[in-house]
């Protein structure tokens, strides 16, 4: 038996079906482990005040920005990790990710220095007055001291994934929601005689979340695995190899964190209140969006793996049960949110001035998260072809050409429910575009790859 197949999963073989739901099963659990934790928290912000409410939806692009430009290191070496992982080349997925973490070791604390210095400047850019402005600033200022161990554990969850051990990541997603949601009451509240620290003692609360994760991971990978590799041996290659992919990556997850900060900067100028109604929404409607990102980060792991050994056919199928699993949710989603979104906003804030924008959020936009789906698998489809610029490209359209006339066009007409419905159309423009797009290029680079072997020179013995 191969290295790989004794020492990680390997989705070259079985039913992709199955794959999928291993896969997408133990992320979404994880994801939404995340997600309960966040929307716990903004219901103890939301019994401190409205003012709390806004400001944490403030930091929401901020913290938005920052993991997905480490997330982006991070899927540029998982597609690399996946590709040696389908060759049976352990040694070598081994030195990328050591490799890896020393780029986002460095990553993460420039990063976070820059955070640091902008933070305040962004969030009254954004449209942020005090007290909101001054709730935000300490808030994301402590929130960077943890930064460097969240991306630490954020990486390793999509490594560890190439590698094949889907049921590690999980741990490490829910490990850092359980101290979130236990612990936060007593640094919020001033439980047990402990200082009553408001929002601060949330962003205290993530960090001690961020490290035991980081802990987590760091023993998957010393102890666990024995994958350190103390040798700067190649390792140009390697960060060039990772950064050919991370880059574009990271830009691309930039996109939907300014896309937020478009949002907030708009919904500003309608009051506290609706960036309040904006952050409770986004929340709750999180929660049924990652099931969908789960489906979808299945695709790294099985597109990468199958598409090192020239399974074409299971990477055609591959994405196709990813395609209907969210198509299938979205319908569920949105039902969900149609009933009972009155019921989880006033769970969170009764105030019917925060209310009113929080619900009309979960009816508009999560009609369109099948489309997100269907944007986030053809971009992680690209990337594990290691053919970000695609990816980038549409991220950029979204944005640019898409998502900012209509949120302009449609605010003006209709107010800050404008600005949700923009949102919800631009999703389903993007996604059947990226979809197109998507079929066209696997279609070309496997012809190419065929070609390639067909034009081969043969070797003539006798």
């Amino acid at each position: 038996m191969s290295n790989s197949q004794t020492r990680g999963g390997n989705f070259t073989e079985g039913s992709i079906p199955k794959h999928v739901a291993y896969l997408a099963g133990v992320m979404i659990l994880g994801f939404l482990a995340m997600t309960f934790g966040q929307l716990i928290e903004t219901f103890y912000l939301g019994m401190v005040g409205k003012e709390e409410l806004a400001a944490i939806a403030f930091t929401f692009p901020v913290v938005m920005s920052l993991n997905g430009l480490t997330r982006g290191i991070g899927i540029g070496a998982s597609t690399l990790v996946a590709r040696a992982m389908g060759e049976n080349d352990r040694d070598q997925a081994a030195l990328v990710t050591s490799h890896c973490y020393l780029l986002v070791l460095l990553f993460t604390i420039v990063l976070g220095a820059a955070g640091e210095i902008w933070s305040r400047p962004l969030f009254t850019l954004l449209g942020a007055t005090e007290p909101v402005l001054g709730l935000s600033s300490g808030y994301i200022h402590i929130w960077l001291i943890g930064f460097p161990m969240m991306g630490f554990a954020m990486t390793s969850t999509g490594l560890i994934r190439s590698f094949g051990n889907v049921s590690y990541p999980g741990y490490i997603m829910t490990i850092g929601p359980a101290i979130q949601v236990s612990l936060g009451p007593f640094l919020i509240f001033g439980l047990l005689g402990l200082p009553a620290l408001g929002i601060e003692g949330a962003a205290w609360t993530f960090v001690v979340s961020a490290t035991s994760q980081c802990l987590v991971a760091l023993w998957w990978y010393l102890v666990r695995e024995k994958l350190l590799r103390l040798t700067l041996q190649s390792i140009f290659t390697s960060c060039a190899s990772i950064l050919h992919v991370g880059i574009p990556a990271a830009a691309t997850n930039l996109i939907q964190p300014l896309s937020t900060g478009v949002i907030t900067w708009l919904l500003a100028g309608f009051g506290v209140s609706v960036v309040a109604g904006f952050g409770v929404g986004s929340r709750i409607a999180a929660v049924v969006t990652m099931v969908i990102i789960g489906i979808a980060t299945s695709v790294v792991p099985l597109v990468g793996q199958n598409w090192g050994a020239q399974k074409f056919d299971r990477v055609n199928h591959a994405l196709r049960v990813c395609y209907r699993a969210s198509f299938a949710w979205s319908v569920v989603a949105a039902a969900i949110m149609w009933i009972g979104g009155p019921f989880f906003v006033n769970v969170i804030n009764e105030a019917p001035e925060v209310v009113e924008p929080a619900v009309m959020f979960l009816y508009i936009v999560p009609m369109s998260i099948g489309f997100v789906g269907m944007i986030t698998i053809s971009t992680n489809s690209f990337n594990a072809l290691r053919k970000p610029g695609p990816a980038l490209t549409i991220s950029l359209a979204r944005l640019i050409i898409v998502y900012v006339p209509l949120a302009l066009l449609m605010s003006a007409l209709f107010g800050y429910i404008g600005v949700f419905l923009a949102t919800a159309l631009t999703n389903i423009i993007v996604g059947v575009a990226a979809f197109l797009w998507n079929r066209i290029v696997l279609e070309r680079e496997k012809n190419a790859l065929l070609q390639d072997e067909d034009d081969a020179p043969t070797l003539v013995t006798g």
